[in-house]
């Protein structure tokens, strides 16, 4: 089957690399105790509303562990340089969709960013910060599951902005575009709560709180699962989009140099 074979090979290229990426992940997990210690001393004068200062550690471990899962998908899932190739008519020529072969690639990139990034990084936090663990397995299977929808949500974004580089010579501007709304909406840096009364409004509008702030709401155990349908209701409705564009760039392909 074509589910598998996919996965499973974007998983074992980058087990290739597994040994630098750990160390990779000891110079990622220093940005997360930057964050830390700021809401440490920021804790120390005020109340931090509904998280205290252990529960802000707590949050902002579990964000910077989870930008990996969520946050980092490959930019554009390479279309944008086989496009640059030519190698992109030949992808739209293969009897499976564009959208299908490229997600599979990337979900073998999500599992293994989950397990030589996510884990990792998130269990330096947990050994010197002395993290507790929910005890309950509702809790371990929603936050499972709302990673797996905000992984879907990055994976379409980063599939739209591949797709576009068929129409323009850079999509770069897209990706970048998503990445700064990512860290002002999606409740990386601020609990969505405390953001201004119109951001918040417009950031529980969009889908970025289904990428960060919902994750860690329900390991926390601030959330229900429940509050995953509405991520469902956006992953079907990006799923439409990628597949109305797919067809679109199937009716004509402009690829540079011919």
């Amino acid at each position: 089957m074509l589910f598998p074979v996919l996965v499973r090979k974007a998983y074992r290229v980058n087990l290739q690399y597994r040994g630098s990426h750990l160390v990779h992940n000891l110079a990622s997990s220093l940005f997360g105790f930057m964050y830390i210690f700021i809401w440490m001393g920021i804790g120390a004068t005020h109340e931090l509303e509904g998280y205290g200062v252990t529960g802000m550690i707590h949050y902002v471990g579990f964000n910077q562990a989870a930008l990996w899962v969520t946050g980092f998908a490959t930019f554009g899932l390479g279309i944008p340089q086989r496009v640059r190739t030519g190698q992109i008519a030949l992808d739209l020529m293969r009897p499976v969709s564009l959208f299908y072969q490229t997600a599979l690639r990337e979900w073998g990139q999500v599992a293994y960013q989950f397990v030589y990034k996510f884990l990792p990084i998130y269990l330096i936090y947990a050994i010197v910060f002395s993290f507790s663990f929910p005890t309950q397995f509702s809790t371990y299977a929603g936050t499972f599951a709302a990673l797996a929808i905000g992984a879907y949500l990055a994976i379409c974004i980063q599939y739209l902005v591949g797709v576009l580089a068929l129409w323009t010579t850079e999509s770069g501007w897209f990706h970048w575009l998503n990445y700064a709304f990512l860290m002002l909406l999606s409740g990386f840096f601020v609990p969505v709560e405390w953001l201004p009364s119109w951001l918040r409004a417009i950031s529980l509008h969009s889908f970025y709180p289904y990428l960060q702030y919902h994750p860690v709401k329900i390991y926390l155990g601030h959330e229900s699962a429940s509050v995953l349908t509405g991520g469902l209701v956006w992953c079907v409705g990006f799923s439409l989009v990628c597949a109305m564009v797919t067809w679109l760039a199937r009716q004509r392909v402009e690829v540079q140099g011919g």
